[in-house]
């Protein structure tokens, strides 16, 4: 028969043995902390070979003479800060510049409003209608861009479009023949409405993707206690969706700060460019147009900078809601 362990032996297996003074035991390294790591290093590995070499050699450029002569074969000279100082000196960056970060924000609100208003009208109404206007934002989105901005010029149209044809009818007649993309104002008014018309499908059923996931017992709570439907929407929706929002908002800042196909397109038909760049047609009339490849690549490295301090500021917020 087993004689069974006394009290005193069995606590004294089950104690760990005290740590040496001086000793340091090393961290234990879990897998599921090193796991995820490991499953970065191929979308690592895409980006830089993707990014790597174009990122590289525009950085070369941006410190040489590189015209239509090295196009030629000429070799290209070293300039240092040269391309930089004329780029930073020519008042014209500027006002590019400003236009575009006040086309992007203008434009990126607007459509963060009406892609929320879109995504809560989804959420109350019944699932035919729903359905409708799911179609409606997908055809929307699958539209090609050229295909959707010949439609744009038709309603915009001087002579046969619809939007001066519905303003005479309603007393303007002061609108009979304007040229909507001849004036710069205009012109970015017409620019806003394209580029937002192409961005609501997406941030439209983002936002309604996380709206879908907040808990309706929430609501049916805060419902008994009196709140009503606004506060309900301030106090438990927007905080919960926040994340969401952030990020859409983030890659809408970005899309619409390197907007070009758009601006492009109506700059040919309008006529006006020099009035109505923003950062993406400025660098490649510099660049295509011009033949001034070097300073183009100093304003494309800016315009990267750029990017990255305008997305700063919600990369922190983001970061602060990860914690």
């Amino acid at each position: 028969m087993t004689r069974p362990a006394s009290t005193s032996a069995v606590a004294k297996q089950a104690t760990p043995p005290p740590p040496v003074p001086g000793h340091v035991r090393p961290p234990r390294r879990r897998r599921g902390q090193v796991l995820p790591y490991v499953l970065l290093i191929p979308a690592i590995g895409i980006l830089i070979a993707a990014l790597g070499y174009p990122l590289t050699r525009q950085a070369v450029m941006s410190f040489q003479e590189y015209g239509l002569a090295q196009q030629f074969g000429q070799p290209p000279e070293w300039v240092g800060f040269d391309n930089y100082i004329q780029l930073f000196t020519d008042s014209y960056l500027w006002s590019v510049i400003a236009k575009s970060i006040a086309f992007c924000l203008t434009v990126a609100a607007t459509t963060m409003i009406i892609a929320t208003a879109l995504a809560v009208l989804m959420t109350v109404i019944s699932t035919g209608p729903r359905l409708i206007l799911q179609i409606a934002l997908l055809l929307a989105w699958a539209m090609p861009h050229l295909a959707s901005l010949t439609v744009w010029q038709w309603i915009f149209d001087s002579q046969y479009g619809i939007v001066n044809w519905l303003l005479v009818n309603l007393g303007f007649d002061q609108f009979a023949g304007q040229s909507w993309l001849l004036n710069p104002l205009s012109f970015f008014v017409v620019a806003g409405i394209v580029v937002t018309w192409m961005s609501v499908p997406f941030v439209t059923f983002a936002v309604y993707a996380g709206l879908t996931q907040v808990p309706g017992e929430l609501h049916e709570a805060a419902s008994i206690d009196g709140a009503s439907e606004r506060q309900r929407f301030q106090m438990i929706t927007v905080p919960l969706i926040k994340p969401v929002l952030l990020i859409v908002g983030l890659l809408q800042i970005i899309w619409d700060l390197k907007v070009f196909t758009q601006i492009f397109v109506l700059q040919d038909v309008g006529g006006i460019t020099r009035d109505t760049n923003l950062i993406g047609t400025y660098i490649y009339r510099l660049g295509i147009g011009e033949g001034q490849f070097g300073l183009a690549a100093a304003a494309s490295w800016f315009m990267l900078l750029l990017t990255v301090t305008l997305s700063l500021y919600y990369v922190r917020i983001l970061l602060r809601e990860e914690d």
